[in-house]
């Protein structure tokens, strides 16, 4: 999994490859902490290029929902068809801005 984050002023974009599952979830969370997310009031995910998200990158997603304080939500753009069904069928996509 690679990961390139890009921030101006309180907006952050991720841009994320490969896959988030069990083994790289982890890196992913501290990637996204070391962020300062409390800071940040627009948060975009772009997951052009992301293959595949356990529920354990579920998990991550939710905790950084509650993380943002300033957001109306946090965008995903790009996801491919396996991704947003995976949000469907959790039930997650009512929670994310996904494009």
């Amino acid at each position: 999994m690679n990961i390139n984050k890009s921030q101006n002023g309180n907006e952050l974009l991720v841009t994320v490859e490969g896959r988030i599952d069990t083994v790289t979830a982890p890196q992913f969370e501290q990637e996204l902490i070391a962020s300062q997310l409390e800071t940040i009031d627009r948060l975009t995910l772009d997951f052009q290029n992301l293959e595949y998200i356990s529920s354990s990158g579920l998990r991550v997603l939710m905790q950084v929902l509650q993380t943002v304080p300033n957001s109306d939500g946090i965008d995903i753009i790009h996801a491919n068809s396996l991704v947003k069904e995976i949000f469907g069928v959790t039930g997650l996509d009512s929670l994310f801005h996904i494009s």
